[in-house]
């Protein structure tokens, strides 16, 4: 049987391409690369030499917890950078926490709705700005639905990184 060996790209529905793609561009840092010729709106960007983001342009409805999780290497500018954008959004899952692994969290909007995870590696939690913790979007411990439903695959050692490079 065949099985998953990577994540290739994700693809964002958007609803204005170059607002979207000026954001991914220039607040997330990613590299824009040639898309194909669609006959439709498209940007691609490059994450790694193996990852991409792929942004199209379509009237389609957006999630509310659906969501894409990108690494950062520098949690505590791209805090300060959302949090002066005031694009963070609590809604979803809730406040920026730092997970049992070490590791923090965020979900932020881009300018088409889309939900954006940002993470930082586990091993970045000694180089986290106390000024995080001490904010009003920050909440100690992983959220919390309310809907006591544990069904799933679940562990007290979880964690978003498995592999060097974290």
């Amino acid at each position: 049987m065949a099985k998953v060996t990577r994540i290739n790209h994700v693809t964002l529905v958007v609803d204005q391409l170059e607002k979207a793609a000026a954001f991914y561009e220039h607040e997330m840092g990613l590299e824009v690369i040639p898309a194909f010729l669609f006959d439709y709106p498209t940007a691609f960007f490059k994450i790694t030499e193996d990852q991409q983001l792929h942004l199209t342009e379509w009237e389609d409805k957006m999630s509310f917890r659906g969501h894409v999780c990108l690494q950062v290497d520098d949690f505590n500018a791209i805090f300060h950078r959302m949090k002066a954008l005031d694009i963070i959004d609590i809604q979803p899952w809730g406040k920026i926490r730092q997970l049992p692994d070490g590791a923090m969290q965020m979900f932020v909007r881009d300018p088409s709705g889309n939900l954006v995870e940002l993470s930082s590696s586990p091993d970045y939690k000694d180089q986290l700005d106390p000024a995080i913790f001490e904010d009003d979007l920050y909440e100690e411990g992983i959220y919390v639905s309310g809907r006591n439903d544990f069904r799933g695959y679940k562990s007290a050692n979880a964690t978003l990184y498995h592999g060097k490079d974290q």
